[in-house]
């Protein structure tokens, strides 16, 4: 047969080139979403911090949104042209991109032009690894000998978990490299940096990182460049049975269609959902809700990617005794029963002070609903005057949680902290100057108590519990291996060889780009809306439960299927 082509001693080339190419687009995507906190003071400065961070992760999910067109645009490329070409344009459209983000000025130089530039460059991003992944995949997928899908394409599914690993290993080295005992610090089992080093990194030194991108892209053109075509595309070129509109066989004729729609929610939403919670969202809860320094939370991380990343492959590899369905519907539920107990042990372990504290004497707002907004500033012209808003806004702002509790129609909002309570005020009507000076009286005041009642500014690294940290994150990146090793071998045998390029990349980028991208943003404006840190892990949930039931009755195995047609 046709796919038994490169099977042998080019296996590895096969699927050494696909994979290597592909860690070094995600690599270059992921960068900005593990530099999340040090680009906000850069490219949204002229906002408040919680709203300009909400902002760094609207950008961050701009690359999401357009990652289906760049699906459709690429997947009906490399059906029609093919799998090689499609994705060498996808990688130097990445490459390029990630360049010029490392030369952008920032707000303070250009102003708005910055963040502008910033979202065009993750929109160029975004389309280019919309037709990436389904490339490789499928050209991974088309050289494996049947009975060794799931293997194969495994080795696809540890790129974007080791872009993501390699992204934090370039940001750790470049932090401790500009600290002069940095590497020796971190010998010794360290992981803070200087403050001089510290700011040097937020001032100058993260734009390395995106620079180093321009090196990866020569190794992985040049790597790439080796690659012959799909045999299996090949052969349909040679027959004469390429599709002439793969968008219209895929999605404008009902039998393929709803494939698709089953693909999506069945077993790509769930994946996604569990993926970026595992990985990115786990990262932001360290670092901007639990206050764990950024040099520590990327070492974390980087420790739970490199014991959990062997385990793609071996679920890649499970899928072929076993079926992809079991596996990926059983890491969907796993992680949606788990999610909250872990998340509280992860507050426990990472930030103990900021849990007692939370437990001993609860923050508790009571203020009259119709005072409350909610606060999300994009232009940073809005005033929060409210008593209300007030509160909160300082609350969100030092990271302490508390729970809402509605007062009466005109009540002004106080502010309860275990035994002790302090009263905002009304600042509707109030000259811009007196707003401002009673507004830092009411913080400092705010912030003495819960400091005196033992909420930490910061998490206390002599009192976290690494180990146990280190444990919970790579539990979450075990879900994710789960979901995320069979899924392509799923995706690829789905559809037949004319349109599988297409077919397969739109639910997986939708499920990716959308339900997965966006899940950062919500999460944090939930957990900042509400106070509870815990709120955002509603919508990973309810999503990997709403494809647990999906998948069980509505979608079929596919491991047995020929995928040669």
């Amino acid at each position: 047969m046709a796919n038994s082509q490169g099977v042998g001693r080019s296996a590895a080339l096969v699927i050494g080139a696909a994979s290597v190419g592909t860690v070094f687009e995600w690599y270059d995507f992921y960068l900005y979403a593990s530099l999340g906190t040090v680009l906000t003071p850069v490219f949204f400065s002229g906002v408040p911090e919680t709203t300009g961070f909400i902002l760094v992760l609207l950008a961050f999910a701009a690359g999401f949104v357009v990652r289906p067109f760049g699906a459709l645009l690429f997947g009906r490329l490399g059906d029609l042209w093919g799998r090689k070409n499609t994705f060498l344009v996808t990688m130097l459209l990445m490459g390029l991109s990630t360049v010029v983000v490392g030369l952008l000025p920032s707000y303070k130089q250009i102003g708005v032009a910055a963040p502008l530039a910033l979202v065009a460059m993750r929109l160029i991003q975004g389309l280019a690894l919309g037709g990436e992944y389904g490339g490789a995949a499928t050209y991974v997928a088309e050289h494996a000998p049947a009975g060794k899908r799931g293997l194969y394409t495994s080795w696809i599914q540890t790129t974007a978990t080791l872009g993501l690993f390699l992204s934090l290993l370039v940001i750790v080295a470049t932090r401790f490299g500009l600290d002069p005992n940095g590497f020796a610090h971190l010998q010794a089992g360290d992981f803070t940096v200087s403050a001089d080093a510290k700011k040097a990194f937020e001032t100058w030194g993260w734009r390395i990182p995106f620079l180093v991108s321009a090196v990866l892209l020569l190794i992985s053109m040049w790597i790439r460049l080796r690659l012959k075509e799909s045999p299996l595309f090949q052969q349909m070129v040679e027959e004469g049975t390429a599709s002439k509109k793969p968008l219209v066989e895929s999605f404008l004729r009902w039998s393929n269609l709803k494939v698709v729609i089953l693909a999506l929610f069945g077993a790509a939403v769930g994946q996604a959902v569990v993926w970026y919670t595992g990985q990115f969202y786990a990262l932001f809860f360290l670092e901007k809700i639990l206050k764990v320094d950024g040099a520590l939370t990327n070492v974390l991380v980087a420790i739970a990617l490199v014991i959990g990343t062997p385990f793609f492959i071996f679920f890649g590899w499970l899928s072929d005794k076993i079926g992809r369905k079991p596996i990926i519907l059983l890491g969907c539920l796993l992680a949606a029963a788990t999610y909250f107990p872990l998340f509280n042990a992860l507050t426990d372990a990472a930030n103990p002070g900021l849990a007692k504290a939370e437990a001993t004497a609860p923050v508790i707002v009571s203020a009259d609903p119709a005072d409350c907004s909610i606060q999300f500033d994009p232009i940073g012209k809005a005033v929060f005057d409210s008593s209300c808003d007030i509160a909160k806004s300082y609350l969100a702002k030092a990271g302490v949680p508390y729970r809402s509790v509605d007062a009466a129609a005109g009540f002004v909002a106080l502010v309860k902290v275990g035994p002790e309570a302090i009263p905002s005020f009304r600042g509707h009507g109030m000259p811009k100057a007196e707003l401002k000076a009673k507004r830092e009286a009411f913080e400092k005041s705010l912030g003495a108590l819960v400091k005196a009642q033992g909420y930490p500014a910061k998490a206390d690294p002599a009192k976290m519990d690494k180990v146990t940290v280190v444990g919970i994150l790579t539990l979450l990146v075990l879900y994710v291996t789960m979901v995320y090793g069979p899924i392509a071998a799923f995706l690829v045998e789905l559809f037949p060889t004319r349109i599988r390029y297409t077919s397969m990349s739109l639910p997986y980028h939708i499920a990716n780009g959308w339900f997965g991208g966006f899940l950062p943003f919500t999460a944090f404006a939930l957990v900042a809306a509400t106070g509870d840190i815990y709120f955002g892990l509603w919508y990973p949930v309810v999503a990997a439960a709403a494809t647990v039931i999906i998948g069980f009755f509505f979608v079929k195995d596919t491991r047995k299927v020929d995928i040669s047609a």
